[in-house]
C-alpha cells in the first residue's frame, strides 16, 4: 500500500504541471488584463508599460509560467490586479465553499444512496418508476432554474430561509444552497446506485448468502451494498472538485462569496492571477480526491490489493 501511494504521488507531479500549464495558457489568451484595468479608455503607453512590468506581463508566456510555479511552490499565488493577495482571497473564499461542498456531499450520500438502494431492490415497481422520473426531471432542469425556484418558494413566499446567505455562511444557512448544488449529482448517484444494486442482486455471492439463511439486512449491508458502492464512490470522489469549481451559479444566486464567486469576478475582470490561482488549488483537490477514492476501493472490497 505504501509503495502504491508513493507511486501515485509521483504520478501526480506531471499531471499537476500539465494541468496548470494548460490552465495558464488558456487564461492568458482570454483577453488583455491591462486593457481591463484602464476601463473604457485606452491606457497611455507609459502607464501600460509600467503595469505590464509590475505584473510581469512584459515577459514571454513560458517565463511567466515558470515564475508563477516558483511562487506557487513557495506558497505565494501572486497578487490580483486590485492589489489584494490571491492567498488572502483564498483564505476567505475556500472555507465557505468547503462548507457548501460538505453539505452537498452529505445530501448526495444520504439521499442518493438510500433512494438508489430502495429503487434497486424494487426495480420495475411504482416507487422505482417514480424516482426515475423525478431524477430525470432534476437532471433536465438547469441548476440556475432550480436555485431561483428554491429561493423564491422557500425564501420569499414561505419565508423559511433567508433569500441570501450572510457573509459568514454558517452551515444552517447553506442547507438549501447545498441541496441545490447537489441536486444534479444527487440524481446521478441515485441512478448509479440503483443500477449497481440491481445488477449485483442477481450475483452468485448474494444468492449464496441468502441460501445460508443470513438476515436480509445483513445480506444488503455486508454483501450487496459494499460491492455496489465502488462505482458510486468513484463518482462522488471526482464530484468533490466539480462541486467546488462548479458552484459559480449557486453562489451567485444565494450571494455566497466563495470560490465560485471569486472565479466569476476574476473572469469578468480578466484577473488572470486570481483565476489561475484558484484553479490551481482545485486541480490539487481533484488529484487528492482521486487518490483517496482509489484507497477506499480496498476498504469496500477486501479482494482489491495494491502492490
Amino acid at each position: 500500500m505504501g509503495r502504491y501511494v508513493i507511486r501515485r504521488l509521483l504520478q501526480m507531479i506531471p499531471v499537476f504541471i500539465g494541468a496548470t500549464l494548460l490552465i495558464f495558457l488558456m487564461v492568458n489568451v482570454m483577453g488583455d488584463p491591462i486593457a481591463g484595468l484602464c476601463g473604457e479608455r485606452q491606457c497611455d503607453p507609459a502607464t501600460e508599460a509600467r503595469l505590464r512590468q509590475e505584473f510581469g506581463l512584459d515577459q514571454p508566456v513560458w517565463q511567466q509560467y515558470l515564475t508563477y510555479m516558483g511562487h506557487v511552490f513557495s506558497g505565494d499565488f501572486g497578487t490580483a490586479f486590485n492589489g489584494q493577495k490571491v492567498i488572502d482571497l483564498m483564505a476567505s473564499a475556500f472555507p465557505v465553499t468547503i462548507r457548501l461542498t460538505i453539505v452537498a456531499i452529505v445530501f448526495e450520500i444520504i439521499i442518493g444512496i438510500i433512494f438508489g438502494v430502495i429503487t434497486g431492490l424494487r426495480r420495475g415497481r411504482p416507487v422505482d418508476t417514480s424516482v426515475l422520473l423525478l431524477t430525470l426531471v432534476v437532471i433536465a432542469v438547469p441548476t440556475f432554474v432550480t436555485g431561483l425556484l428554491a429561493q423564491l418558494v422557500f425564501g420569499v413566499n414561505w419565508q423559511l430561509i433567508r433569500p441570501s446567505v450572510s457573509p459568514a455562511a454558517p452551515f444552517d444557512e447553506l442547507i438549501l444552497p447545498g441541496l441545490v448544488l447537489a441536486s444534479v449529482s444527487l440524481a446521478y448517484v441515485t441512478r448509479l446506485t440503483r443500477t449497481s444494486i440491481a445488477e449485483n442482486a442477481r450475483s452468485d455471492y448474494v444468492r449464496t448468502a441468502v441460501a445460508k439463511g443470513l438476515p436480509r439486512h445483513r445480506v444488503i449491508t455486508r454483501h450487496l451494498l459494499r460491492n455496489s458502492l465502488i462505482p458510486v464512490v468513484t463518482f462522488i470522489g471526482t464530484d468533490i472538485g466539480a462541486l467546488m469549481g462548479g458552484a459559480i451559479v449557486t453562489e451567485r444566486i444565494f450571494n455566497i462569496h466563495g470560490v465560485g464567486f471569486q472565479l466569476y469576478q476574476g473572469i469578468l475582470r480578466q484577473n488572470t492571477q486570481t483565476v489561475v490561482g484558484f484553479v490551481t488549488v482545485l486541480v490539487i483537490v481533484f488529484l487528492v480526491a482521486n487518490l483517496l477514492v482509489d484507497l477506499l476501493y480496498a476498504v469496500l472490497d477486501p479482494r482489491i490489493r495494491y502492490a
